[in-house]
Parts: structure tokens; sequence; C-alpha cells
């Protein structure tokens, strides 16, 4: 039995189910993808944080008297499926999966945690570092599209369709978790402007990698 609130327990729940899948997509995608060894172990190091912070977010659940494995079990479906909508067909669409779409996912949990308890907030924010994700996926993209700009369109279509399932599953989750999209907003009024943070953050990034946000 936790002794949080369900809201707290379910956001820490899909933030540790998100980091683990993320360090075993980010390894799998560094050993498929990674052009260079130099490549696969900035990925590595990338995806090993992602580890880090999902033992982080475990041993926080078992503290607050939660099971990790229950906690996480809910959104397993979603995420998995998100994954699988999404899987990179090459380096640089691993890149831009790395930085965009997890990017958007991130700041979802950030809206969350903007109403939980001090503590509760300080792990999720950590856990939410960056950790050096933009750095390496924004010169790596740059530089391609750099170097092919007719490559900036098939990426640009490919940021756009991950956003696109992100925002599908997060609907998807907050529906059947009420108590965690309760964290989300707290008045009706509220949902337009996280969208619109949302969307200006979305945008900032695609502009950093060289591409347009589009409709």
């Amino acid at each position: 039995m936790s002794d949080s609130s369900p809201g707290v327990v379910d956001l820490l729940g899909v933030l540790a189910y998100a980091e683990l899948t993320a360090f075993l997509r980010l390894a799998e995608d560094a050993a498929r993808h990674a052009p260079t060894l130099t490549d696969r172990a900035a990925l590595g190091d990338l995806a090993a944080a992602e580890y880090a912070h999902f033992r982080l977010l475990r041993d926080r659940l078992a503290s607050l008297g939660a099971d990790p494995e229950e906690a996480m079990a809910p959104f397993a479906g979603p995420l998995d499926g998100w994954h699988e909508q999404t899987a990179p067909g090459d380096w640089l669409e691993v890149l831009v999966k790395a930085y965009v779409g997890t990017g958007i996912a991130l700041d979802f949990y950030r809206e969350a945690a903007a109403r939980v308890d001090e503590e509760t907030r300080r792990l999720v924010e950590e856990v939410l570092a960056d950790e050096g994700r933009s750095q390496f996926a924004v010169e790596r993209v740059s530089m391609a599209i750099k170097e092919d700009p007719k490559l900036s369109g098939r990426l640009a279509l490919w940021a756009r369709r991950m956003v696109g399932e992100a925002l599908s599953q997060g609907q998807h989750v907050a529906a059947a978790r009420p108590e965690l999209a309760a964290l989300l907003v707290s008045a009706e009024e509220d949902i337009a402007r996280m969208f619109t943070r949302l969307t200006e953050a979305h945008g900032r990034r695609m502009e950093a990698l060289g591409l347009t946000p589009g409709p």
C-alpha cells in the first residue's frame, strides 16, 4: 500500500517505465544504427544515464510503500506502443527521436511535477535533466542537414509523426489514469496554456535541429 497519493505514484510509475524503456531502446539503437564507435559510445552514455534515473525512481516508489512493478504496469502498453510506432529506420531518425520525440514526452512530466510535493518534484527534475541529449543530437543532425539539405523534409515529417503519436498515447494514459491527468491541469482554462507551452518547446527543438516545426 502506497503512502503517497495515486497521482504521485502514477507519475513516478510512468517516468520509471519511460526511463527503463529509454535505456533499452537507446542501447539497441546504438548497436544497430550508430555509424561509428564514437557515436555508439555517446549513445551508450545516454542509455546508462537513463538507467540510473530508472533506479532513482524505482527506489523512490519503494520508499513510498508502492510496488515499482505495479506502479509501472499500467503504462507499459502505451509506452511500448509509442516505441513500436516510432521505431527509427536509420541513425538520423534515432537522434531526432531521442531529442524531439522524447523531449515532448518529458515536457508532459514536467507539467505534472509542478503539482506534486517538493521532494518528488526535485527528483523528477533530476530525472528529466538533459544529460547531453540536446547537444549530441543537435550537432549531428544539423551537420547532416548542412551536408544534404534534402534530409530536412524527411526528418521534419518524422518528428511530426513522433509528436502526433506521443500526444495520442498521452491522451490514452490521461483518460485511463485520472489521478495523473489531474496533475497536468488544475482547471479547464489551464489546458490551452499547457498545450501552448508544449507546442512552443517543440518548435524550439525543431528549430535547433534546423527543421521547420510545421503545422
